[in-house]
């Protein structure tokens, strides 16, 4: 696999849109930093990091659903750095995702972040992915 990040997000797109409420997707660190993410900004119902049988095992993603129609947290989740074209951003030029309702993820020098925190710390990095 070329890009596991791509491969992390198609997953839980494909979920979604199956209506699945849990997603099993392989591990790395990356994936478990992006995973902290939206479960912290409230994307992801909970989550749980399990080993398995691939070396770095596997992370358990509950999705997180409106009760009352059914409707998804998360609306769209996109690749925007890829290998064949990385897109990386300073502090001053951070991405607003929807007017500041969504959340762009930022690989900088300090780990993986959202752009509200990366904007507060004055550091840039790679755009991973949009979420919102």
């Amino acid at each position: 696999m070329t890009d596991p990040i791509a491969d992390y997000l198609t997953r839980l797109r494909n979920a979604i849109h199956a209506g699945h409420r849990v997603v099993e997707v392989p591990s790395s660190k990356m994936k478990k930093e992006i995973t902290k993410i939206l479960f912290e900004q409230g994307y992801i119902l909970n989550y749980k990091f399990m080993e398995g049988p691939t070396p770095s095992g596997t992370i358990k993603i509950a999705l997180k659903y409106d009760p009352v129609d059914k409707v998804n947290a998360i609306k769209a989740l996109r690749r925007v750095s890829r290998p064949g074209l990385r897109q990386y951003t300073g502090y001053k030029d951070m991405p607003r995702v929807l007017n500041g309702l969504g959340i762009a993820i930022i690989s900088t020098s300090k780990g993986v972040m959202t752009n509200k925190q990366a904007a507060d710390e004055k550091i840039g990095g790679e755009v991973l992915c949009y979420v919102y």
